[in-house]
């Protein structure tokens, strides 16, 4: 672990927000919101809907003070539609597509915690209302992951699973 706290996932107490960012109007690009969505609130869990623009929530994230902030949105890894990544924010390249006006890296200076990114492989970005079944299916499967993780806030878990899908 970078921030060298030990993750024990049954007893890990730590206060997690998902921020979910995305584009609804914009095919995959709403990944991240249509994701943070089924996930179940929990005793250390937190679900805050950003859209299209965390820079506008950069003071109340600071206020709620987690422990750590996953920003879940859509991330052009150029892998298969619905391949998904789960890292911390300084391993996103500066030039990594996003949709935004700033970029996940750039914001994420602005908070007071540790920034870890869902990315999940958007297919496509034209205008529409679903997800590609590809990330639809994605989205499903984590949304299992988080919510199975009971109020843990499931960081093990996410971390356990990248590690499963890089096999």
């Amino acid at each position: 672990m970078s921030d060298g706290k030990s993750h024990t996932g049954q007893g890990d107490s730590e206060r997690i927000l998902f921020a979910g960012i995305g584009n609804l109007l914009r095919s995959d690009d709403g990944v991240g919101v249509t994701l943070c969505r089924r996930i179940i609130p929990a005793e250390n869990r937190q679900i805050l809907l950003a859209e299209m623009s965390i820079e506008n929530y950069i003071g109340k994230i600071n206020r709620m003070a987690p422990e750590k902030l996953i920003l879940v949105d859509c991330v052009d890894f150029g892998r298969r539609p619905g391949y998904w990544k789960f890292l911390p924010v300084e391993e996103l390249k500066e030039t990594t597509f996003h949709t935004h006006h700033i970029s996940l890296k750039t914001v994420s200076e602005l908070f007071d915690m540790p920034v870890w990114v869902l990315g999940i492989q958007p297919r496509r970005l034209e205008f529409g209302e679903s997800l590609s079944p590809d990330v639809q299916a994605t989205a499903d499967h984590l949304a299992e992951i988080i919510n199975a993780s009971g109020g843990t806030g499931c960081f093990d878990e996410l971390e356990a699973a990248t590690c499963l899908e890089k096999l």
